[in-house]
Parts: C-alpha cells; sequence; structure tokens
C-alpha cells in the first residue's frame, strides 16, 4: 500500500509546489497600498524604539558590570 503513495508523489513535478504558491497567493485578500505602507512604517518605528530600549538596557547593565565587577 505504501509503494502506492510513493510512487504517486514521484510522478508529481518537482517544482509543483510554486503553481500552488500562486494559486493560493492569488486567493489573498491583499490590503490597499496605502494601508500596507501605513503598517510598515508603524512596524519599523516600533522596532526601532524597542531597539533604542534594549540598546539602553544593554549600555546601562555593562556599564553597571565595568563599574562594579572589572576594576
Amino acid at each position: 500500500m505504501k509503494r502506492k503513495a510513493e510512487a504517486k508523489k514521484e510522478q508529481r513535478s518537482r517544482f509543483a509546489f510554486i503553481t500552488d504558491i500562486i494559486s493560493e497567493l492569488k486567493k489573498v485578500a491583499w490590503p490597499p497600498r496605502r494601508e500596507a505602507v501605513y503598517l510598515t512604517i508603524i512596524v519599523v518605528a516600533v522596532c526601532v524604539v524597542a531597539g533604542v530600549i534594549l540598546w539602553g538596557f544593554d549600555y546601562g547593565f555593562s556599564e553597571l558590570v565595568h563599574r562594579f565587577l572589572i576594576r
């Protein structure tokens, strides 16, 4: 029974998944360009803010370690 299933898998083209991807992407409800740009700007801004906050914590903790543990 397994050999029949394996034979069917082999018959399918190696790149058939590309046609599957294209057909799935056609079903997607894409947002309008203006909304996509707006949301992209928000994501970039949040990433920058999070990066600055993490940098601040990292810098602060490294200064504490250098001042109190490494003299």
